[in-house]
């Protein structure tokens, strides 16, 4: 479920001449039932509403006077977002003779013709006030403040984010709010200047509007919404942009060092720039750095899952999940162990609205035989990313809708996604050249296609903190034996060699370094080129004596490696 509540209107939205039908209150509580939110959002005082509207205990929340008070049915809390009416402000109206003059909790109100004499009285008074229009009331409230703040409140209270909600309204005073939500709806009755911006225009007014949105939101969920949802831009296929939708399941595989993480990063520079929240499961430290993130766990501290919950629970917390302190063998319990609780946010909320899952056949391995068990029935909202999509669960790879393959091999990826779910491999799939990807969605009529990939604005020092602070296994460390092997000290990243490096003594080091083997570690192991480029340099300089090339060495590491964690890569 995707949207998971609904906002409305009162007057002329849900109600007709201040009152609500019995029709629509079943509408409401059927909306209730499926385990959605209601908010109501309105410029009437409190009393007056409760007045009214006896059926007021249905909604989770209520935005009274116009954003200024947030009323909590279940509990009976009121609580004001904004300042009192100035007693000035009052007293200089009612000497005007404006009337009627209702004044509320934060708001004060009247009726056409009265707002040049409300306007020249803020004036007057030198009162940072704004004036609110609905069909023909004239509302006064302290600036900022709207429908629109007034629902992120209430939102915040249910933990939800806007992009979860609809919104359906009818008059001025309603644009904020609706524009504010994730799907805007105007009901058939509503000014022509509120249907033009909505998403969706019921068919049916006022009450029945509603009802029939409130069947529609049931039914279809997050397919009512295509024209604002156009989801996660991916790339471009002759000349048209190719999306995600917010339900994906997403693969995306290929060879290592080809781009699949550069392409995840572009995708999160994308969901940020919407405000959707996500999370990155991060086993190498890939994403070290990622702007717009807040880090969990480093090379030497496990991530602790009371506090990606925690972090979670709020919409604007974007996390990344470093996993380099848990052993490869740890790695799918914790995963494992974690689900349950991210499948009640995922579940109350729709959030993170995108996971992130990289190395996934090391979180959710083939070899795992209770898969089936940890995984939810669909995982919405996802990306696995992987070079061996092979080794994932199979029930993992039957949720995808979408797969990204990238490089050489980028055909043999969808012939083994194929063969894995037991779906007959495309014909004709091309080959992607240069920075050209392949995209298919398997249960469409379509062939693979070549997509144009986005890219990230930032660039992250790949793996970094795993080279760096991680462990190494035994035969991607680089041992320092000496020229007669009398020794054999194992260095299991970049910091324990640079401490070794200047430990030892000059035979050994120049043994190593004549023959070129720092170079071929950085090159084969740490997969640093330009580190390796450089350190070939100085292995080749014999004019060097062992304490020159050592130094040249150490601060080349330490100059890539040992700088702040948050440092781009330039």
């Amino acid at each position: 479920m995707y949207f998971m509540a609904l906002a409305t209107d009162y007057d002329g939205t849900l109600a007709h001449d201040g009152l609500v039908t019995a029709s629509t209150i079943s509408a409401l509580e059927k909306l209730k039932k499926s385990g959605r939110k209601l908010i109501l959002v309105t410029g009437r005082e409190l009393p007056d509403l409760k007045e009214v509207f006896p059926e007021l205990s249905l909604f989770d929340k209520v935005v009274a006077e116009n954003g200024a008070l947030i009323y909590t049915p279940a509990s009976e809390e009121e609580r004001t977002i904004s300042p009192s009416p100035p007693a000035d402000l009052i007293e200089k109206l009612k000497k005007r003779g404006v009337k009627p003059l209702s004044v509320g909790r934060s708001i004060v109100a009247t009726w056409e013709p009265h707002q040049a004499t409300v306007l020249d009285v803020i004036k007057k008074l030198g009162l940072e006030l704004e004036i609110i229009f609905n069909k023909g009331a004239v509302m006064i409230l302290p600036s900022g403040v709207n429908k629109a703040t007034g629902l992120a409140a209430a939102l915040e209270d249910l933990k939800l984010s806007r992009h979860n909600v609809v919104a359906v309204g009818d008059a001025e005073n309603d644009h904020a709010f609706l524009r504010a939500s994730g799907c805007s709806v105007a009901v058939a009755n509503a000014l022509p200047a509120v249907k033009e911006t909505a998403d969706l225009v019921t068919k049916e007014a006022r009450g029945k509007g509603v009802e029939e949105l409130i069947r529609k939101l049931i039914k279809h969920d997050h397919l009512i919404a295509k024209k604002r949802l156009g989801g996660v831009l991916v790339g471009t296929s002759r000349g048209k942009d190719i999306y995600l939708s917010p339900t994906e399941t997403v693969l995306i595989a290929g060879s290592s060092g080809i781009g699949k993480s550069t392409l995840a990063t572009a995708l999160t520079e994308r969901l940020v720039e919407k405000g959707l929240q996500f999370c990155i499961f991060d086993p190498e430290g890939d994403y070290d750095g990622l702007k717009g993130a807040v880090p969990l766990g480093n090379a030497s501290i496990a991530p602790n899952k009371e506090q990606l919950l925690e972090l979670i629970e709020k919409p604007q917390n974007n996390v990344v999940v470093n996993g380099l302190a848990l052993k490869v063998d740890e790695r799918p319990d914790f995963f494992a162990e974690l689900l349950p609780g991210l499948g009640n946010i995922r579940y109350r909320t729709a959030r993170p609205h995108w996971l992130i899952i990289d190395e996934a056949h090391h979180l959710i391995p083939k070899r795992r035989g209770d898969t089936r068990s940890v995984l939810s029935i669909e995982l919405p909202g996802t990306v696995l990313i992987t070079v061996h999509p092979e080794a994932i669960s199979t029930d993992a790879l039957g949720l995808v809708t979408a797969v990204i393959a990238l490089g050489p091999k980028a055909k043999g990826v969808i012939k083994t996604f194929c063969k894995e779910t037991g779906l007959p491999a495309p014909k004709d799939i091309p080959s992607p050249k240069g920075d050209r990807v392949l995209f298919w969605r398997p249960h469409d009529s379509k062939t693979p296609f070549t997509v144009k990939a986005i890219e990230p604005a930032q660039s992250l020092k790949r793996h970094s903190r795993k080279y760096a602070e991680g462990e190494l296994d035994e035969a991607g460390s680089f041992y320092f034996t000496g020229p007669k092997k009398a020794m054999n000290l194992r260095a299991h990243n970049l910091i324990i060699f640079a401490q070794m490096a200047e430990g030892i003594d000059d035979k050994t080091w120049e043994h190593h370094l004549r023959a070129g083997d720092y170079s071929k570690w950085f090159r084969q192991q740490i997969r640093d080129k330009d580190l390796a480029r450089e350190t070939a340099e100085a292995e080749k300089n014999k004019a060097l004596s062992a304490d020159e090339s050592r130094k040249l060495v150490i601060d080349a590491v330490r100059r890539r490696y040992t700088a702040p964690a948050t440092a781009p890569e330039k």
